[in-house]
């Protein structure tokens, strides 16, 4: 929220006059936390990292709840409100434009509500208490008078499931704009989330035109302004691996997790133990207590990775002609649902509403009418309220076949995951609930014409039916959200054993550096694998830099691009903060593929019968070499030297600390991911990419484990929590997890009862 937002509020609910009734509200709901309290107890240590310990799992929630805000601030408060579609109410008619999609989710909450289990519920209404308890006794950093008294509804709404519209939108752009301007002819909801996002995300039209990149024609790259190409792309993905007990040094297997997304993602680290319930070491979203979970307790952990089935299909279905809003399917005339959502916004002294029509069918919204035709958005997980539920369960499980039985409730409905186990198990799924199609895929460019239910998917292709290893030949596993088939090269899975509306093979030079690190005979030590973790090989490199230098001693340098030349074939290809050669080559290959296809920039694109060896070479010498004398001079300009180190430019810049860090983009095949800006001084700062990672071993008795948040525990400026770790990431090291209870006892820094 801003600072005028936060401002604007204070002074319109004080006029109100509410202020005297919040303080009740506020004085009740504290009350009602303050037994909650009771049976809890945070302990700190080193890092601020919050060892929850409860009598039961509503307890254990409301600490967590408690946290999130005692670190992260108003940000969980707002995402409640985003929730409940309340932040119109609270802040105005410019805040509201989600409420009217979150309504929806928030009413399927209520409905389905009571079928979630006990468990589930109490995690729901005790994270709802922790923030109760936490705004009702830090009145100071809300507006006056805020006392919204979350409940489990407004954090179970977190976790509803919506249609994504990503194709949608695609299918929507390529049809005549001005067809869509015309009364009618739309009934997609300008607010509308992008997809991924849930209330909190952009709305169609923002998503459509907001970027500031302007898509090339006929296949062409986007082109962006000179400031756009200053700030990264964030590469929104993960790592992860498996290791077997016969690819280790103590026989036990091995799990890795490692998201890279934008540093503001909120990962939250935290232990939670319940006496006989759960005993669970992870990250938690911030804002919510299910989010994406990933961690381990003391008999398995799991990792996510991002994948992109195709989980939805666009189908157009006849107007009746002799009805107006109704069409035909199976032989009838049906009426289009019609939904009105309300929704209040504080208007100066009082509140206004406003009303917004949408419309819909069983088989999902209507994103388009228009040419007598009703086109639907069939999405896999609209609706689905089970998420949170399948993720504790997954939180308690206890052995492969527990894990296997929470995930077959497919209410998660994307993510690859890697697991390990405390029973020596490695295990891999390419997890989506992707529609079982009995039609060929439109993808977002085709709707399937629809008249009865025999032409639209009706169920999912079935969890077992998925592309999944269990126990693979040479002891690994491996996601780098590439498609499933290549998770290990020694058991490549058969493309042609899955439908058609599954991705095609591809693996990317991320993946591949993967591989290379994995796909051997070489035990590892849980050590071995932080240090592994941190490769900062430059994998592209390998591939080009020998074709490069070729074509640039071929070109008939001058002496100041000969000598950068020398200095680049010196250049041991990482991006370690001490190399020097890295920033030249990443600077010339910017220029050398800026605008061109993928398909012409290699001399040997990438192929299916040489999966971890293409692409390499050159297509195009003489544009490289052109390139590489322009990207000498740039670099010599900007730092003052071609050969300046990686570190010297690239930098963790978080509170006080400003410290050199190796990492690269994933294109340029760097398995240590980041991300950066350009800022005013020219150097370049991390924003996104590795932040949260985790290392574990699963002991006979008990895991052992390393972890790092760059970002910290606090996302408030102000707190030691807030980049007490950003150095540490930068040097690529990791601190020991402490996960036992004598081990927390011996390390704790500050105990408390919230």
């Amino acid at each position: 929220m801003s600072p005028r937002g936060f401002a604007l509020a204070v002074a319109l609910v004080a006029a109100t006059g509410a202020t005297g009734g919040a303080q009740d509200r506020r004085a009740e709901l504290d009350g009602r936390g303050a037994a909650l309290g009771g049976r809890v107890e945070i302990l700190r240590t080193a890092h601020g990292v919050p060892h929850i310990r409860a009598q039961d799992l509503r307890a254990a929630f409301y600490a967590l709840g408690y946290l999130m805000v005692e670190d992260h601030g108003a940000k969980v408060a707002w995402g409640l409100l985003r929730a409940r579609g309340g932040m119109g109410r609270w802040f105005g008619r410019d805040s509201m434009e989600g409420d009217f999609t979150a309504r929806r989710a928030y009413r399927l909450t209520t409905e389905h509500y009571q079928d979630l289990d006990q468990a589930t519920r109490d995690a729901y209404e005790g994270f709802a208490a922790g923030v109760n308890r936490y705004v009702a006794t830090h009145a100071a950093e809300f507006p006056a008078g805020f006392a919204p008294g979350f409940t489990g509804y407004d954090v179970a709404a977190r976790d509803v499931g919506g249609a994504g519209l990503q194709a949608a939108r695609r299918f929507l752009a390529k049809m005549d704009p001005a067809s869509r301007t015309r009364r009618g002819a739309s009934a997609v909801p300008a607010n509308e989330p992008a997809e991924g996002h849930g209330p909190e995300g952009p709305g169609i039209a923002g998503a459509l035109h907001g970027s500031v990149c302007v898509a090339g024609s006929r296949g062409a790259p986007p082109q962006c302004p000179a400031h756009a190409r200053e700030v990264d792309p964030i590469e929104e993905g993960s790592n992860a691996w498996a290791f077997a007990p016969s690819r280790t040094k103590s026989g036990r297997a091995i799990l890795l997790r490692n998201p890279h997304l934008n540093w503001n993602a909120g990962y939250y680290e935290a232990h939670m133990t319940v006496p006989g319930v759960l005993d669970f070491y992870g990250d938690f979203r911030v804002g919510g207590p299910f989010g994406v979970v990933g961690g381990f307790n003391r008999d398995l952990g799991w990792a996510t990775t991002n994948n992109a089935p195709d989980l939805d299909e666009i189908y157009a279905l006849d107007v009746d002609p002799a009805a107006p809003d109704h069409y035909l399917f199976d032989g009838a005339s049906l009426p289009l649902e019609r939904e009105l959502v309300t929704v209040e916004y504080r208007n100066g002294p009082g509140l206004s509403t406003e009303t917004r029509e949408s419309w819909r069918t069983p088989l999902g919204p209507v994103i388009h009418r228009d040419g007598g035709k009703v086109y639907v958005l069939r999405a896999a997980g609209e609706g689905d309220w089970r998420g949170g539920e399948q993720f504790l369960r997954m939180m308690r499980a206890s052995s492969l076949a527990q894990f296997k039985e929470a995930m077959r409730m497919r209410a998660r409905v994307t993510s690859n995951f890697t697991y390990a186990d405390r029973a020596g198990n490695i295990y891999y799924v390419w997890n989506a609930s992707i529609p079982s199609l009995p039609h060929p895929s439109g993808g977002d460019t085709v709707a399937i014409p629809a008249r009865g239910t025999a032409g639209v998917w009706t169920r999912y292709v079935p969890f077992d039916s998925l592309p999944q290893l269990l126990n693979p030949r040479g002891g690994y596993v491996t996601n780098t959200n590439d498609p499933p088939y290549h998770t290990n090269l020694q058991q490549v899975l058969d493309r042609s054993r899955y439908p058609a509306n599954f991705p095609e093979p591809a693996l990317g030079l991320r993946s591949q550096h993967s591989l290379s690190l994995l796909d051997n005979k070489r035990k590892v030590s849980l050590e071995d694998v932080v240090a592994m973790k941190h490769s900062y090989g430059m994998l592209l490199a390998d591939r080009v830099k020998a074709d490069l230098l070729a074509a640039v001693r071929a070109s008939g340098p001058d002496s100041a691009t000969l000598a950068a030349a020398s200095m680049l074939a010196r250049w041991n290809n990482d991006a370690a903060a001490e190399s020097r050669g890295a920033v030249l080559f990443e600077s010339w290959w910017r220029r050398y593929s800026d605008g061109l296809r993928a398909d012409s920039l290699f001399a040997e694109p990438w192929r299916l019968d040489a999966p971890a060896t293409t692409p390499r070479g050159l297509a195009q010498p003489a544009r490289a070499a052109q390139a590489f004398a322009a990207a000498v001079q740039d670099v010599t300009t900007r730092y003052g030297r071609a050969d300046v180190a990686w570190g010297e430019v690239h930098r963790v810049r978080l509170g006080d600390v400003d410290v050199p860090v190796g990492g690269c983009a994933g294109a340029m095949g760097c398995f240590r991911v980041l991300n950066f800006r350009t800022d005013p001084d020219g150097k370049r700062s991390v924003i996104g990419g590795d932040g949260w990672v985790l290392a574990v071993e699963f002991g006979r008795e008990v895991p052992r484990a390393y972890s790092v948040l760059a970002y910290g525990e606090s996302a408030r400026e102000d707190s030691p929590l807030h980049s007490d770790q950003a150095a540490m990431f930068a040097r690529g090291e990791m601190k020991r997890v402490l996960f036992t209870e004598r081990d927390v006892d011996e390390g704790v820094v500050r105990r408390y009862r919230p």
